[in-house]
């Protein structure tokens, strides 16, 4: 499952303008000193990427002498002016200009999903018979594809499962990578479900300056911390692609079937390649929309094809099951859902995603006590006034303040949030007291964390990873002929 960089930052078009024609001189002075390859190749694939992230801002690719107009004046001469401040969103760039973050309501229009409406809500509490989930209540899980279809197989004791992953870019994760783990752990419990969960470590060497061991090895670690968020070893499978996609015949014929029904250009539309990238890359995408078919796990659905998948993910992996729903039918399997998720912010503020990469973007797993309240006062975002007399008469805004964005994903207590909610935006309540409340509930989240994870051994790791039967309520139904 992707799990990618947040790409390039808020720049103008102007800035990325100027960015590009500094580093093209940069890859002439480098060829023409015949510096080394990698150096060179390093340049260029930086070149590549800012010429990308300037189509992406102006809808038009990078023309060397002819700048941007000025993106801030509000004149119609230039059609591309309104595009450079939406947002952006893809499997490696986040990007908006509103410190409160993506317009989710406009992202669903674009990306023709459908809202999680109150109705959909109430229709999975019936089902289910439990309370919804806090991100289902508050909005962080925002969008689907065919969850009604699930529900009506569900309703009508027919089998289905669930998919997600985790892209292991290093040792330690971060809370914004817990969010879909969390959630995807209620919906196995509600449902009684398997589960499987790809690693996808060979997308990491792809992308990333990697050795195949060192991937491999972020996988083993970050099931750890997978399998720390409670997941029923008995229903849930934690695969490797490296390990998994030689020992599965069922795994790699439907990567070829997949591969087989997307053209180059359709990959490159979607996923935005070049002809510099990596042919690994191309053809990644067909192994991530893989386990949305049943019969790429044998062991756990024998030959059956016909079993339908969730996939719950943040919304920026859409694009690759907007391509396997296409190849699906073409296939003869049924097309997967998915339930989105809204992106968990940086400290620094809602424009981007976190980063793995910037420490003081993000509270990770590994983080202690006193780091996790030191990042939070020095880092977190405040929505509050310049002096303690404006905020007490004018009050804090909640839309922008990233403690108060923390706590809608972990504090439970809705009456308790709501009322944080009116003290802060009354003034009543003041951003060091705010601070403070969002340190004393992750503190104790991570060391609870922390500890399950101590408990997880090698051995328990090798269990989760070994391919078997799994035990599940639709156990009959699925194995009828």
């Amino acid at each position: 499952m992707a799990d990618m960089p947040s790409g390039e930052s808020c720049a103008s078009p102007l800035e990325l303008f100027n960015s590009i024609a500094a580093q093209g001189e940069l890859v002439r002075s480098l060829k023409a000193g015949n510096a080394p390859k990698d150096e060179i190749d390093s340049a260029v694939k930086m070149l590549l990427s800012l010429k990308m992230s300037y189509k992406a801002a102006m809808g038009e690719d990078y023309k060397a002498g002819c700048p941007p107009g000025n993106p801030t004046a509000g004149s119609n001469s230039n059609p591309n002016a309104a595009k450079a401040n939406e947002d952006f969103v893809d499997p490696w760039t986040v990007r908006t200009s509103s410190a409160k973050g993506i317009d989710y309501d406009k992202l669903i229009v674009q990306f023709g999903s459908s809202k999680i409406d109150k109705e959909l809500i109430n229709r999975i509490e019936k089902a289910t018979g439990q309370r919804p989930h806090r991100f289902l209540r508050r909005g962080i899980f925002f969008s689907h594809r065919d969850m009604n279809q699930v529900l009506d197989a569900y309703e009508n004791k027919k089998p289905f499962y669930l998919y997600t992953g985790r892209g292991p870019s290093s040792e330690a994760m971060h809370l914004g990578h817990l969010v879909p783990f969390i959630f995807t752990k209620w919906l196995q419990d509600v449902f009684n479900v398997p589960l499987v969960i790809q690693m996808s470590d060979d997308e990491k060497y792809l992308w990333k300056d990697l050795t195949l061991e060192q991937a491999y090895s972020y996988t083993v670690e970050n099931a750890k911390d997978i399998i720390a968020c409670g997941f029923d070893i008995n229903k849930t499978f934690i695969f490797s692609d490296l390990e998994f996609m030689g020992q599965s015949p069922g795994f790699y014929k439907n990567v070829v079937k997949i591969q087989k029904h997307v053209t180059f250009n359709q990959v490159k539309g979607i996923f935005g390649f070049t002809d510099s990238d990596c042919i690994g890359k191309i053809s990644f995408p067909a192994v991530q929309a893989a386990p949305s078919f049943s019969n790429s796990f044998p062991k756990i659905f024998r030959d059956r094809r016909d079993i339908q998948c969730l996939i719950p993910c943040a919304i920026d992996q859409d694009p690759y099951f907007r391509m396997t729903r296409d190849v699906a039918p073409r296939i003869g399997h049924p097309k997967p859902a998915l339930l989105h998720s809204t992106f968990f912010p940086a400290l620094q503020g809602a424009q981007t995603k976190m980063s793995a990469s910037d420490p003081n973007s993000s509270i990770f797993l590994t983080d202690t006590a006193k780091q996790i309240k030191s990042k939070v006062n020095k880092h977190a975002f405040s929505g509050g006034r310049d002096t303690v007399e404006e905020h007490r008469q004018f009050g804090g805004n909640c839309e922008v303040d990233v403690s108060f964005m923390y706590l809608t994903f972990f504090l439970e207590d809705d009456d308790r949030l709501e009322q944080i909610r009116q003290d802060y935006t009354s003034g009543a309540m003041l951003t060091g007291e705010l601070k403070k409340t969002l340190i004393d509930v992750l503190q104790p989240l991570i060391a609870e964390h922390q500890a399950r994870r101590k408990a997880v051994t090698e051995e328990t790791v090798k269990e989760f990873m070994t391919p078997r039967q799994l035990s599940f309520h639709f156990q009959c139904f699925c194995f009828d002929t």
